[in-house]
């Protein structure tokens, strides 16, 4: 699986951002899609996740009610729209993807290890 985030760049806090995550190479469907940062001298943080071709999606406590993970199955595409952003935001996001069959939960989403695709990551400067 191929991944290609776009979307980020530098807002003023409280902006906005829409990130987009484009899979190709394999079937979209039936794995967990996830959203990290790692911001510098920081660890990989997961942001948010959804079951691609799902509903389910789960969010970082630091995020909730302020980020939004959707998906288009069509577009093999995964968004997270970025509200409300403050500095604290800042940091690379990656796009990460697990392999087919793998299932999102509430007490694995978040670890880097349930992915096995990743992409190049995009820039998000909240100043």
């Amino acid at each position: 699986v191929q991944l290609v985030e776009s979307g980020g760049g530098s807002v003023q806090a409280g902006g906005s951002l829409r990130l987009s995550c484009v899979a190709s190479g394999a079937t979209y469907s039936s794995r967990c899609m996830g959203w990290f940062r790692q911001a510098p001298g920081k660890g990989r943080e997961g942001v948010a996740a959804v079951y691609a071709g799902g509903d389910s999606t789960y969010y970082a406590d630091s995020v909730k009610g302020r980020f939004t993970i959707s998906q288009d199955n069509a577009k093999n595409t995964v968004y997270l729209q970025m509200n409300s952003l403050n500095p604290q935001d800042s940091a690379m996001y990656y796009c990460a993807a697990g392999a087919r069959g793998t299932i999102c939960s509430g007490s694995t989403w978040f670890w880097p290890g349930l992915y096995g695709y990743w992409g190049q990551g995009t820039q998000v400067t909240v100043s």
